[in-house]
């Protein structure tokens, strides 16, 4: 079964984005546009294939280079953006690491500290004991958050991506030149 992403057009340059300069297969994809296209690929199963077609009002000049062109612009943008989010993730483990390393010795500078309280004191020495354990149990939710919650989003994003970058896309023209 194949997913269907339909996108309708005046022209091809409202599907780049306008502020950039390169050239046209190396382009970015208007925001609208990926949003668009992100949006209606998240609607399909995961195990559909997915096919972009492209209708446009305004015939381009040359239909079969036009065809090609948006073909390897959507190949090329959809594929750095899964290596974006790729670069990400790896950014989002590291952070978990130094986070974790960083965590896991305030936790145990304060259990530590909880310790040398004696356990038969006074209520604000109790008061204080349970604090430490408490303030050092919060310092590993950072971490645990990335480990636990975090990375997996990105990954399923870039699997996204990565399905976006090699759908197949056509170009339709209603209106001859």
């Amino acid at each position: 079964m194949i997913g269907l992403i339909e996108v309708k057009l005046m022209e091809l340059n409202q599907l780049f984005n306008s502020m950039d300069p390169s050239p046209f297969h190396e382009r970015d994809l208007d925001h609208d546009a990926e949003e668009f296209i992100v949006s209606w690929a998240q609607e399909h199963p995961k195990q559909h294939d997915l096919k972009l077609v492209v209708h446009l009002a305004k015939h381009p000049a040359d239909v079969a280079d036009a065809r090609q062109l948006v073909a390897d612009s959507i190949k090329h943008y959809f594929e750095y953006r899964a290596d974006m989010t790729l670069r990400d993730f790896k950014r989002l483990m590291r952070e978990g690491r130094v986070s974790l390393l960083i965590g896991l010795l305030f936790l145990g500078a304060c259990q530590f500290a909880a310790t040398l309280i004696s356990p038969a004191a006074a209520n604000w020495q109790t008061f204080a004991r349970e604090g430490l354990t408490i303030i050092g149990w919060v310092a590993m939710w950072n971490p645990l958050e990335i480990y636990l919650y975090r990375w997996w989003p990105l990954l399923a994003l870039r699997k996204l991506y990565q399905r976006l970058s090699r759908m197949p896309v056509e170009v339709h023209c209603s209106a001859p030149a």
